[in-house]
């Protein structure tokens, strides 16, 4: 896609695609909700000072764009590839200190955002995807995809029932041939990987991918490599074991972070998971705006699943002061859905997940898990164990 093209051509494109909102002046006066599409067609429903951010975002992704494209000529165009330090003797200083400032200027930048031309290039790149494609023939995609059509199985079955429900009004998406291309990754993916097959909120993630990365090939290897290697293991097989592991973490994460918040909901028997479950299953699609939950997977994508729980404590973290003042479970999930609703402006959450929440290493979060496994795995062997003797009684 984009060997073809020089800068200034992607420039060009890179403009045309980011254009003003303009809310009639009916609605400006009145301070109506207002509806419009955002860069990658979804709907947005708003009012005046929502449309208001989000042309301030905008101008922001503008600016943000000229300096990678001012890296792009000053470095080369892949520039950020070279970011590897290596341990090697062979490797010069000079060579070490080139790949340590491309790093950390590459983690600056990411966290402000990849111009969204440029994201289904820097993605493939630096997640993996790349790497792991390269494992295998070519046509791989096309040979699995082929191979499996007109098979049936739980797993199809599913995925058939979820795809007019995933992003239903979306101009492409919501579509014969949005709905084909959806399954065709989800399935082939699903016997790629028989232990996860297919879960609910995978539709999600994989649409998503659809829009951002253009090609169906691309959006399966960019699935592949955030349920092998970016996330953690089990999160969509049967039994949903990572998931709830998970959930543990955040809780004790919860607790340590926002301990007002925590004790306040805890008092109130609210179950954060009731919530959270959704956004780390989904990783946000359905929940944040579709502009700020990809300046979310940006991180992601490159600095890993611990960015989940930093986006997901910044959240409850905003909302410190209207949370502790409520008095009910329906309050505290009202606050938490009108929050997401309107997270217009990524910086604003992004800037509150890694400057207020603190640093939280890979290792911390792996610690947590091997912590929370042994439990977890108990209360599934104790459900299994309930659900089988009700069978038994039942017959």
């Amino acid at each position: 896609m984009y060997g073809t093209k020089s800068k200034i051509d992607l420039a060009f494109e890179y403009q045309s695609q980011v254009a003003v909102l303009r809310p009639s002046i009916h609605s400006r006066r009145a301070n109506l909700t207002v509806k419009f599409q955002d860069l990658y067609g979804f709907t947005v429903e708003g009012n005046v000072d929502d449309v208001n951010v989000l042309n301030e975002v905008r101008e922001k992704v503008r600016q943000q764009g000229r300096v990678w494209w001012a890296l792009e000529a000053s470095k080369g165009a892949n520039w950020y590839l070279h970011t590897t330090i290596g341990q090697g003797s062979a490797l010069t200083s000079s060579l070490k200190f080139s790949a340590l400032t491309n790093a950390i200027t590459l983690k600056k930048l990411i966290r402000k955002g990849i111009p969204p031309v440029l994201r289904p290039k820097i993605w493939f790149s630096l997640s993996g995807a790349a790497k792991k494609k390269s494992t295998v023939p070519d046509s791989y995609y096309d040979d699995l995809t082929k191979a499996v059509e007109g098979k049936v199985t739980p797993a199809t079955r599913q995925i058939d029932h979820d795809l007019p429900r995933t992003f239903p009004g979306h101009p492409w998406l919501d579509t014969p041939e949005g709905h084909a291309a959806l399954r065709r990754v989800l399935v082939a993916y699903s016997f790629r990987d028989s232990d996860v097959g297919y879960c609910q909120g995978l539709n999600y993630v994989a649409a998503l991918l659809l829009l951002v990365m253009k090609t169906e090939e691309d959006a399966f290897w960019m699935l592949a490599v955030l349920l092998e290697n970016v996330l953690v293991n089990d999160c969509y097989t049967n039994n949903l074991s990572g998931c709830h592991v998970e959930q543990r973490v955040f809780k004790d994460l919860l607790a340590k972070k926002c301990p007002r918040i925590a004790s306040h909901l805890e008092s109130l028997e609210f179950d954060v998971s009731l919530v959270t479950t959704e956004w780390f299953l989904c990783l946000f699609s359905k929940s944040l705006p579709s502009e700020t939950t990809l300046r979310v997977w940006d991180v992601i994508f490159y600095e890993g699943a611990k960015v989940i729980f930093n986006v997901a404590l910044a959240i409850f973290k905003m909302k410190e002061d209207e949370l502790i003042l409520t008095h009910h479970v329906g309050e505290v999930i009202n606050v938490l859905q009108m929050t997401t609703h309107h997270l217009f402006d990524p910086d604003d959450l992004l800037t509150v997940a890694f400057d207020k929440i603190g640093s939280m290493t890979t290792n911390t979060i792996s610690k947590q898990r091997k912590k929370q496994e042994p439990e977890v795995m108990k209360e599934l062997d104790q459900r299994i164990r309930r659900l089988n003797s009700l069978k038994v009684d039942d017959k």
